[in-house]
Order: C-alpha cells, then structure tokens, then sequence
C-alpha cells in the first residue's frame, strides 16, 4: 500500500484509496507484541508514545496536540490521531526511532513477538523513510470517528448567513429533518442522517443530549460556520460505521427519512425547486436580466424600491441576460455572454430586496451600500427582470431570507 501511494505521485489526501491500509499497517505494527500491564489490562501505542521523552520540540507538540483533542475519546482514537499527525508532519521516523531508543517504554513490547524488536524492523524502517518523503494532506479536524475506525466521513463545512433560525431538527448531532421553507432547507447544503461535528468552533463529538440545539439557539442571529459529517461516502453509499446507528435512528423516528438530500426528499413528492436554473453544490444559479441600477441616497430601506425601479426603468438602457448566482455567503451577477462579473456582494450588506408591484411581479431589485465605492455615496439600487413569477419569488426569497433574515 505504501508503494501503490507513492506511485500515484503528488499529494497524498484522505481520499486516497491506499491510505487507510497504509495506516492499518502502521498500527498493525505498533500493536504486535504489545503486552499487557500485569496481564490484566491491555495497552495500546498512544500509551507508548505518550510515555516518551520530549526529546524535540516537534515531537512533544504533536503528543500534546493528541492530548488535548475533545474529539477523542480512547487511546485507540488518540494513536490514529498522532500517526496521522506524524504523517502530515514528516515525523512518524523520529518517533519510532524515540521509541526504540526508550528502554523502558520499549520493554513493554515482547522480544520473541514483536517486530520492532528483531530483525523484521529493518526492512519496515526503510517503508517509513519513503512515507517521511511523502507529502500527505490530511484534514486534522477530520477525527471524530478514529476511535471507531480508519475510513473518515466526508467533511464539508456550512456557512450560514445571520438568521432567525437555521431549521435543522437534531437528534443529539444526528441532523434528523429540515424544517420546511427554512435556511437549511432552503440552502440545500445538508441531509437528513448528516452529522454536525462542530458549531463555530465548538466540538459536539462526546456532547449531552440536546447539547447541540442548546448552541445553536444561543447563536441565534450569529453567522455559523457548521462542521459536517456525511452520512454519505465519496461513492453514493452510506458512511459504513454509520450503518448501525441510522438503522437504529430510523427505528426510532421512521417518519425521518435519512441518508436522502433535500433534492431527492422532494423527488419523492414530485417537486422541484422552483426557478433554479441550475443547483450547484456552491449555489443556486438563475438565468435572469439585469436591467441596470441608481443611486438612492442616504437611505436604503425597502420603502425605497418602489421609487428606485421606476427610476432605473425610465432610462430605457438595455437589458442584459446574466448568470445570477446566490452562493452560501454572497451573491455574483455575470454577464452571460462575456462572462464578464458586474458585480459582487455579500448578504449583510444588502440592506433591503422586493418585487415591483407591477403586473406580472418579475421585477425585482435589492440596494447595498456603497459609500465605500470610489465615486459613490449612500445606496444603491440594482434592478432586475426574472423568468415568471415564482422564480422572482424565489430569488427575493433566497436574498432575503425569507422567514430566516431580518
């Protein structure tokens, strides 16, 4: 396994099929031989690596680092840590060399069983100075299933604009249901069955029950940066050390239905999202026309828009056909023919967004400040012209917010 990595070439990341045999072998090692304190209790590598010297600097960071990680809980998950940790450092020679070196640390393992203590090390030293030439990417942050097993989840981090409330239904960090027409419901970033790992920052992994609404609700109207496991694996099947666990969940919620994304919920019930030209997994984006923009003023509530679209549409200017892309945090408005971008802007800044109240309701515009643009002062007015009726919905809905934004 270690050569098959090195023959694929470049950097060696988690989606590397070789890597966790590769690092079965290295704990397969370690662990060979290994004897029991009294015969009664038994030891794993962590404990070894745990009782060496600090002879460097790297070393001791790395071992301290394991120490202090809330995602773990066994010594099984803190040696997987560190052997990773060692790998993305080049430093997994210098700590079995520490270890060899350590007497009474190396006394713990068998002379008649184990391979660091006869002649089979050699040919296995000569394997880590080809992993320590390596050069592995891993997400460290990635850890919370070590303790029970060496395939990781995919890991993706959620975004969340400031809102009232984000719509995820928990059990415990299991997210079982989107609320309808919420944020996350909305965003189609998470599934039913995907869990949250970390809350801006703060770890869930070995939470009370309830703990993780508890955080949310408390950051309530506070931008989220939301750590998520998925149920899922890179190749369409569930997550393997997840099987259990949903079976059980769904037993205990059968009305939840976990492991389908919000795309497949609703192909179950004959519906699509309506106005989307095209769902990206970065964002939603609609083929709409920018009919052009003005300057409003000091103010920029929504009061104004009912003046502000007018204005823009007695200029007369032609209309362009763009790609209007309502991403996680922001939005950008390309041209679609030139592919030239017209603007950028992120939500907090929008400080209002409506539909003209017309006959056919497809014009919609929002303001933004920009008192920070060279040659401009006050706000902003940008107009636009949608496909029908509920795709202009749509839009304003997903700029606003909806129910979800002030």
């Amino acid at each position: 396994c270690v050569l098959n990595m090195q023959s694929d070439g470049g950097v060696v990341t988690d989606s590397s099929p070789h890597l966790p045999s590769c690092c079965e072998l290295l704990e397969l090692v370690l662990r060979k031989g290994l004897q029991p304190v009294l015969s009664l209790v038994q030891r794993d590598y962590w404990q070894c690596f745990e009782q060496l010297p600090h002879q460097d600097t790297c070393s001791s960071l790395a071992v301290e680092q394991t120490r202090v990680c809330r995602k773990l809980i066994s010594a099984q998950g803190r040696g997987r840590y560190l052997l990773r940790l060692a790998l993305g450092r080049k430093t997994l020679s210098q700590f079995f060399t520490h270890l060899l070196h350590t007497p009474r640390v190396l006394e713990w393992y068998s002379p008649t069983s184990s391979i660091l203590r006869n002649e089979e090390f050699v040919p296995f030293m000569s394997l880590l100075l080809v992993l320590s030439h390596m050069e592995f990417k891993l997400d460290m942050e990635n850890c919370s299933f070590l303790d029970e097993s060496w395939l990781l989840p995919v890991c993706d981090t959620y975004e969340v604009v400031p809102c009232r409330e984000v719509g995820m239904v928990l059990g415990r960090v299991f997210i079982l249901d989107l609320v309808p027409g919420s944020q996350a419901h909305v965003d189609m970033f998470v599934s039913s069955g995907d869990i949250i790992d970390e809350i801006n920052g703060t770890s869930l992994r070995n939470c009370k029950n309830g703990q993780a609404g508890v955080v949310l609700s408390r950051l309530k109207g506070c931008p989220l940066s939301i750590r998520i496991l998925r149920c899922r694996a890179q190749d369409g099947t569930i997550y393997r050390p997840l099987v259990k666990i949903l079976r059980a969940l769904r037993t205990e919620n059968p009305n939840a239905q976990l492991g389908l994304t919000p795309q497949q919920k609703q192909a179950n019930v004959g519906q699509k999202p309506p106005g989307a030209s095209q769902c990206l997994k970065e964002g939603i984006v609609y083929i709409v026309k920018y009919l052009g923009k003005a300057n409003i003023g000091m103010f920029g509530g929504k009061e104004v828009l009912q003046h502000a679209i007018p204005q823009v549409l007695h200029k007369n200017q032609p209309s362009k056909e763009v790609l209007l892309d309502l991403k996680e945090t922001h939005l950008t408005c390309t041209d679609r023919n030139s592919t030239m971008k017209l603007f950028e802007h992120h939500y907090p800044e929008v400080s209002c967004v409506g539909r003209f109240a017309q006959p056919g309701y497809t014009i919609f515009a929002f303001c933004v400040d920009s008192s920070e643009t060279p040659r401009s002062s006050g706000f902003c007015c940008f107009v636009l012209k949608a496909g029908n009726i509920n795709e202009c919905e749509d839009i304003v809905c997903r700029i606003a917010g909806f129910k979800h934004t002030e």
